[in-house]
């Protein structure tokens, strides 16, 4: 395998980079700037009601299982959530080329469609209604925006904020009679509505639209890209196990219920330090250097979990975990860009990849969910997690020493 083109769009350093790769048109980054300023909080937003409100699915998944889906199993329940995780990346074979040629524009449809998801969430009664609503067209919507803000923006750990803010809101809220329900989930719409509104008045592409064929098969020709495709497929295949369960888990080991709802935020919380951090070491040792330590040490902490039992085992373990697994998410973006030998094709061939990682978020959680109901543990869903985890370090490991056995050489 070839060295990689370079395309670290993690890297952070003067006001303007310009690429000058031999054969490629000179492409600038603006990074400074009240336009730029404005593309930030446009993703920022998105991105707060896309990753980040998907990421409250824990609370939901541990309301239903006690109010009007508690004839179905954890395994069932999950699916949903597992659809939206799926049409979050998957969306992306359409977001990310859709984006590349037509610009921010392409995220207005989508956004109105999500708040009607939303809404249609708080006055749904049947299983089918709700994976309808929240799994499908609410999974598809967020796809398509979610890939779009990615494109537009390097600053991917801002996506964790929404999912502190909305599980602790979603749980109290769910506590008060005078609301309910379906007010709950109306009020988190209406919030969304706003944020929205602000998304699609400033967010801006920042590179040249492309033309050519909407996909690039050719992609799937380069064993880097495929390497690296694999690797974060096997990742996303274990790392959302606890953002689904650790409600329940907590609960499971005896935590009150009220303490257990705080475990999803307070993981959610930690990942935005997870999501931070790993950016300035990138900067120093690369982006797949990086995350093979943080996809490693966070297979130790799926391991690990199978001894948690004691609440502050579990606040630890979610303080920890979300630190080390936010890291794999915000680190996607930056190796698939490394590869890619285009600037203009950073959101195709994100796009691409994101779609085979989406099999592993719609799978990686049920499989979960069933060995959970099936053993009546956490030992096995554990054990399964941390094995993936673990694999897909090992690729990503080998992958760098391809490039460069040189481990102070940043790659």
């Amino acid at each position: 395998m070839n060295q990689p083109t370079v395309r670290d769009i993690s890297s952070s350093g003067s006001n303007e980079k310009d690429d000058t790769a031999p054969g490629h048109s000179i492409v600038t980054y603006p990074e400074g700037g009240f336009r730029a300023w404005m593309v930030v909080l446009g993703a920022f937003c998105i991105l707060f009601c896309t990753f980040g409100y998907l990421n409250t699915w824990g609370a939901y998944q541990d309301y239903y299982v006690t109010h009007q889906l508690s004839d179905y199993s954890s395994s069932a329940l999950a699916w949903i959530g597992s659809v939206q995780v799926f049409l979050l990346y998957g969306g992306g074979v359409v977001g990310g080329p859709l984006f590349d040629r037509y610009g921010a524009k392409v995220i207005i449809l989508p956004a109105i469609l999500f708040v009607f998801s939303v809404m249609m969430a708080s006055i749904c009664k049947q299983y089918y209604q709700y994976m309808l609503a929240q799994g499908i067209l609410g999974g598809l919507c967020c796809g398509l925006m979610f890939n779009s803000a990615m494109a537009s923006h390097r600053s991917n750990w801002l996506f964790a904020r929404g999912g502190v803010i909305f599980p602790i809101a979603l749980n109290r809220m769910f506590e008060n009679n005078h609301l309910g329900f379906g007010w709950s989930v109306r009020i988190v719409g209406f919030i969304i509505l706003a944020l929205l509104i602000i998304a699609m008045s400033t967010l801006r592409e920042r590179l040249p639209s492309r033309k050519g064929p909407f996909l690039v098969p050719s992609a799937f020709t380069n064993l880097n890209f495929v390497g690296t495709t694999i690797a974060l497929f096997f990742m996303i295949w274990g790392m959302f196990t606890p953002f689904f369960y650790i409600e329940i888990f907590a609960t499971y080991k005896g935590m009150g219920a009220t303490l257990a709802t705080y475990m999803l935020p307070i993981l959610n919380a930690a990942s935005i330090f997870g999501r931070l951090l790993p950016g300035f070491i990138a900067d120093k040792f690369g982006p797949f250097t990086t995350l093979f330590i943080s996809a490693t040490v966070t297979s130790v902490l799926l391991f690990s979990w199978i001894a948690v039992s004691s609440n502050a085992g579990i606040i630890v373990f979610s303080i920890f975990y979300g630190s080390c697994s936010g890291a794999i998410i915000s680190l996607m973006s930056p190796c698939i860009a490394k590869i890619t030998p285009e600037p203009q094709l950073i959101g195709t061939y994100l796009g691409m990849a994101l779609f085979v990682v989406a099999i592993a978020g719609l799978t990686g959680t049920p499989i979960c969910g069933a060995l959970i109901d099936r053993y009546n543990s956490f030992t096995q869903a554990a054990a399964f997690s941390g094995s993936c985890v673990m694999f897909g370090a090992v690729v990503i490991l080998l992958l760098r020493l391809n490039f460069n056995r040189h481990l102070r050489v940043p790659i």
